[in-house]
């Protein structure tokens, strides 16, 4: 395919995006109007075909929704089993991401696109599991129905009626390497559906009232069509910017209107706005700016301003871009855009003066190749303009500080020419009045020193040429001299007057640049909701130099969450424009087409996920409406304040969600400890009881003590669940306080193992404790909870007759004691989570019953008294030992 401009060169961002998808796998979507199209069925047949030509491909997930046809097509076809995720009770089947990935075919099959996974799946979406396999290199074929799009949910529930809830973004459409329509008339579909190929018979009544009407399917297929047309529109441009193709291609009409400054603008938005419409066509408008734009007068910028924003209101898009050669940086977006004509405005008779835009038009005449340019007539409104040019307007008050600065200047380029030439002679004193001439240009720009030259040039013919002190000149040497001045003076105050705006334009976009990189700190910096919510208002009032505040939805109604300055509450016609600004995610308010009698300008404030709030800017009194730099800076402060703000919603989100988590977990674990732990001994207190009073005459003498020692054992085990409760209550509402005194370790374990008496009937306890352990400074009722703890959970996980160790010695200034067992043991990844509150290993049906408080209980009050406590393996890898390690401080000296 040969260029239309042999020196074209590909689009750097081009071969950028070209070469990450080629790293990425190819992404084909069979895109449907409606279910029952045949997308899985056609995804299916090329599968089929791919197969046969030995191409490695499996099954992610296909649903066949019980046709037979379809069904049919699966066989042959390598299937990655499903997973299954149980949710409330019930199990459901979703496709297994690891082991597709895991698996690493060539091609993947995944059906239903925008499905929503069950809760507790790597992604809540679908689409999300397919971009991460398409990030892995493996390629995807999926189906997809065009009212699942994002764009069009509200569209689709206003033509059929219903409200689809699985939506993905339109970005994943947009983003595909291929798409294949599937398409069938409204007739045919209907008549499947009749037929039971579509749903079951009683869905399918339900279907034909509601969603599968002719005029339902008919618009679905125009937005299908639509979709895929769109979708290939954009292809086909993105391969003419990697391949260079200078263009146009005319595979659909598109608009391009150039908008300058003047009153002819918003003539010529509004006859691109018609030709669009005649074309069905896009369109755009287009402005360029260069250095002279910050120079223009007030009215030409108003002018710029409500043309642009009357073209987003007919439905245009808009853009801005920077550069010097105007008819440069159109061709160049033309070619970009794949423009097929351009809408430029001439001036009118009496706007002679503006020669500039009159060579502007006929240099793109000349230069416009396969664009198709109309050129619009000035209107009556440009016809009786004044005639005025950029650079000589006549000079308003505010410039006449500038005028007198030239004027000095040039007087005292005069004076030093003067002494130079008193004193010490130059071949020429012109050149002083050059530097005068670039300093006014420097400080006030092209009018001014067009003006200083005009008036060098007659100083220095007055009085440094012969015959001075006079206009008239004798010599023609100094003729040639005096012109060459002229024309010197005037070109270099040109040049640093363009060069001085330049460095303006610069320093304005810099300004810009460093005001939204400062935004995205101060946000970013922020925490909490209130913080991004200043930092916004704050921003954006210094911004647009006025006030700003921010409104979000709260009890079903909008109000203001932060303002600057400080602002509570909105006038009535104010709140309206807010509200429909929320309601419709338009604009509305002062400056827009909506409510234009409110005070304020409201933005709503918009990401994936939906709106989050909106943005009310009220610019200071004198200034109507926001300018176009304001308007598009207040646009991406606004976007960014909406990604701000849905981070910190997520990050409470998260929160929130952990502690649900959390407390479910907790309460789940106290309603077992109370079913079980609470009943058991319940029941066993019951039983005894009962076979006592029914049974008191029949029973031996030891089965009725048999008895009462029962009821005893289980009322002490109610008892220790009961203080577990309440020392953990205490615990946790920072109650524990030590009553530290000292103590003597032996006398605490001693007495620990006299409670647990009965709780080692049938186990066999070991003491070994070093003799002359030193005083400890501890509460020894608490202390003595510590030990009776370890030894009961010791008691419960060592099977029959098996002994319990506990072991103490002195060790670096400390004193180490473990209680350990002949249990299983406790799992490595297990032995810190055991000290949580409710938290008990699995170990199977034949667990020991337990409320798991008894060590965190243990590490509340070891911790309390200065002490560490932690689980490690027993001898040989058998039991497991839990080591406490308390403080030795040095003992009280005692009297003789």
């Amino acid at each position: 395919m040969p260029h239309d401009d042999p020196n074209a060169r590909p689009s750097p961002d081009a071969l950028l995006e070209e070469a990450n998808r080629e790293r990425r796998g190819r992404h084909t979507i069979f895109l449907g109007a409606a279910p029952g199209v045949g997308k899985t069925f056609a995804m299916l047949e090329g599968a089929q075909a791919r197969r046969r030509e030995g191409v490695d491909l499996v099954v992610g997930v296909v649903e066949t929704h019980g046709r037979v046809e379809t069904a049919a097509l699966l066989e042959g076809l390598e299937r990655v089993p499903l997973r299954t995720v149980s949710y409330r009770g019930k199990a459901f089947e979703e496709m297994d991401l690891d082991a597709v990935l895991a698996r690493r075919p060539r091609l993947v099959l995944v059906d239903e696109l925008a499905h929503t996974n069950i809760p507790g799946s790597r992604h809540v979406k679908r689409w999300q599991d397919v971009e991460e396999i398409l990030d892995a290199g493996i390629d995807v074929s999926s189906t997809l129905n065009v009212q699942h799009l994002e764009s069009l949910n509200d569209v689709v529930e206003r033509i059929a009626g219903i409200r689809v809830r699985e939506t993905l973004p339109d970005s994943v459409l947009q983003k595909a390497d291929e798409i294949e329509l599937i398409d069938l008339p409204p007739q045919e579909l209907i008549r499947r559906l009749a037929d039971g190929k579509v749903y079951v018979p009683e869905q399918a009544r339900r279907a034909l009232d509601r969603f599968f009407s002719p005029g339902t399917l008919t618009a679905l297929r125009e937005m299908a069509l639509r979709q895929a047309a769109e979708r290939v529109d954009s292809q086909m441009l993105r391969y003419m910017r990697s391949h260079a193709i200078a263009g146009p291609w005319p595979t659909r009409e598109r608009i391009l209107v150039c908008i300058g400054h003047g009153p002819e603008a918003a003539r010529l938005v509004r006859t691109a706005k018609r030709a669009a419409e005649r074309r069905d066509a896009p369109w755009v408008a287009l402005h360029v700016e260069t250095h002279r734009s910050t120079s223009r007068r007030e009215a030409d910028k108003d002018a710029i301003a409500a043309a642009l924003r009357l073209a987003e209101q007919l439905g245009g898009e808009t853009a801005v871009v920077q550069g010097e050669r105007v008819v440069d940086e159109i061709l160049a977006f033309a070619r970009g855009r794949n423009v097929s004509q351009i809408v430029v405005g001439r001036a009118g008779a009496r706007r002679w003066t503006r020669g500039f835009l009159r060579s502007a038009t006929a240099d793109l005449l000349a230069r416009a190749g396969r664009f198709d340019v109309l050129v619009v007539a000035a209107g009556d409104e440009a016809a009786t303009a004044p005639a005025t040019t950029e650079a000589m307007a006549w000079p308003a008050a505010r410039d006449w500080p500038a005028y007198a600065l030239a004027t000095l200047i040039v007087a005292a380029a005069t004076a030093f020419g003067a002494l130079i030439d008193r004193w010490l002679p130059l071949p020429n004193v012109s050149v002083v009045y050059l530097v005068g001439v670039l300093l006014v240009a420097i400080r006030s720009g092209l009018a001014p020193s067009i003006y200083a030259s005009v008036l060098s040039f007659l100083a220095f013919n007055f009085l440094f040429t012969e015959p001075r002190y006079t206009l008239a000149i004798n010599d023609p040497q100094n003729i040639l001299t005096v012109a060459f001045f002229l024309i010197a003076a005037v070109i270099t105050s040109n040049l640093a007057a363009r060069v001085r705006a330049q460095v303006e334009v610069a320093r304005v976009s810099a300004r810009r640049t460093a005001n939204l990189y400062d935004f995205n700190r101060r946000v970013a910096a922020a925490a909490s909701l209130d913080d991004v919510l200043w930092a916004v208002v704050h921003h954006v009032a210094a911004s647009v130099d006025g006030r700003s505040l921010v409104l979000m939805p709260e009890e079903g109604r909008l109000v203001v969450k932060a303002g600057y300055p400080p602002e509570d509450t909105l006038d009535e016609k104010s709140m309206a424009a807010a509200q429909w600004a929320w309601d419709h995610g338009s604009p509305a308010g002062r400056g827009s087409t909506t409510l234009p009698a409110a005070d304020w300008f409201f933005l709503p404030m918009r990401t994936g996920h939906g709106p989050v709030g909106v943005l009310g800017v009220q610019i200071r009194s004198g200034q109507p409406l926001l300018s176009p730099e304001q308007g598009r800076l207040i646009d991406t402060l606004a976007s960014q304040a909406a990604v701000a703000v849905e981070r910190t919603s997520l990050v409470g989100d998260i929160q929130k969600a952990r502690l649900d988590a959390e407390t479910e977990r907790l309460r789940a674990a106290l309603l077992s400890s109370l079913s079980h732990d609470l009943r058991t001994p319940l029941v066993s207190i019951l039983g005894a009881a009962t076979s006592l009073y029914t049974y008191d005459e029949t029973l031996k003498p030891a089965q009725r003590l048999d008895l009462v020692q029962t009821i005893q054992d289980e009322a002490e085990r109610l008892n220790r669940f009961v203080q577990n409760l309440l020392d953990m209550t205490r615990i946790s509402s920072g109650a524990l306080r030590p009553k530290a005194d000292w103590v003597d370790l032996a006398d605490v374990v001693g007495a620990a193992a006299e409670r647990a008496r009965r709780i080692l009937r049938r186990h066999r306890l070991r003491l070994d404790l070093e003799p002359g352990l030193p005083l400890l400074r501890a509460d020894p009722v608490l202390l003595e909870q510590v030990f009776f703890n370890l030894i009961d959970n010791a008691c419960k996980y060592s099977p029959k007759d098996t002994t319990v160790t506990v072991w103490a010695r002195r060790q670096d200034g400390r004193v180490v004691a473990e209680v350990c067992d002949r249990g299983r043991g406790i799992p490595e990844a297990d032995r810190e989570r055991v000290f949580d509150m409710f938290y008990r290993v699995q170990g199977g049906d034949g667990q020991a019953a337990g409320t798991g408080l008894g060590l965190a209980i243990s590490r509340a009050i070891v911790e309390a008294h200065g002490g560490t406590i932690e689980a490690r393996s027993g001898l040989h890898d058998a039991g497991t030992c839990i080591v406490i390690a308390l403080p030795a401080e040095p003992p009280p000296t005692l009297p003789d």
